[in-house]
């Protein structure tokens, strides 16, 4: 194996998880789980003091000014946070609110529809083969032990090593340099020694190639008009990680053992 590369880092959604056909809505399905965080509170704490809707409504609000406010300073929106806004409004104190048994009442998992794309396992597969470390970084507004969830029922847990992060952990989110540089310092390997993989031009092929890693861009089958304006330039575009194995033989002669 070349010294030059020791490690791949990925994206996760629209990267190995497809959400092309996701087939329930996405403020249903929060709601659901929202209601398991309500009925939660409402056993283990007292009663709120507004109804279910109103706690979820809330809840989703706060989550979404979050995420307005991350994309003008990139620091990390918080499901958790929001999750205690609304109880605070409903009347409770933070000091009063276990998150974490509030964040395992939600209990996370795939959405309904969304899929590994279908080349992923054997891809990962093939690089955990080579002696390749295999990590993620994704954009979500939970820890990462909830998304693990997804890994999980996928069956892609056990390609990961210890680096799996998401902006919630790290406080920030991609494209700032803060989530590569903690993603490089659990691997213990410097940029030059480890590729990144994603779908969004600004997030992942610019912020990664700001700390000097390679970035590769999974085209979706449209091109982002940064890319097609040479805003930003990937170091390679493929349209499957089937096409990942291939362009490291061109750019890691031996890669394979």
């Amino acid at each position: 194996m070349s010294p030059e590369f020791k490690a791949v880092l990925f994206d996760m959604d629209d990267t190995l998880l497809d959400w092309s056909e996701r087939s329930a809505d996405w403020a249903t399905y929060e709601q659901d789980h929202l209601r398991q965080v309500y009925d939660y509170v409402s056993a283990n704490v007292r009663p709120l003091s507004c109804s279910s809707d109103e706690f979820c409504q809330d809840v989703r609000r706060l989550s979404r000014q979050s995420w307005i406010n991350a994309e003008l300073d990139l620091r990390a929106p918080s499901y958790g946070d929001a999750i205690l806004g609304g109880l605070e409004n409903a009347g409770f104190r933070r000091d009063e609110i276990d998150l974490n048994a509030c964040l395992k009442a939600y209990a996370w998992q795939i959405a309904p529809g969304v899929k590994l794309f279908p080349e992923v396992p054997q891809t990962l597969a093939e690089l955990r083969a080579r002696g390749i470390e295999i990590g993620m970084i994704t954009n979500a507004s939970v820890p990462m032990w909830m998304r693990d969830h997804e890994l999980e029922q996928c069956n892609l847990l056990q390609y990961f090593g210890e680096c799996r992060l998401t902006a919630y952990d790290v406080g920030y989110i991609k494209p700032h340099s803060a989530i590569f540089l903690r993603a490089l310092e659990i691997l213990n390997l410097s940029p030059a020694e480890v590729v990144f993989v994603g779908d969004n031009p600004a997030a992942d092929v610019a912020g990664a190639q700001k700390v000097g890693m390679r970035a590769v861009l999974r085209n979706l089958g449209y091109r982002s008009a940064l890319v097609s304006m040479g805003e930003i330039i990937p170091d390679a575009e493929i349209n499957s990680l089937d096409e990942l194995l291939p362009l490291f033989d061109q750019w890691y002669s031996g890669w394979r053992g």
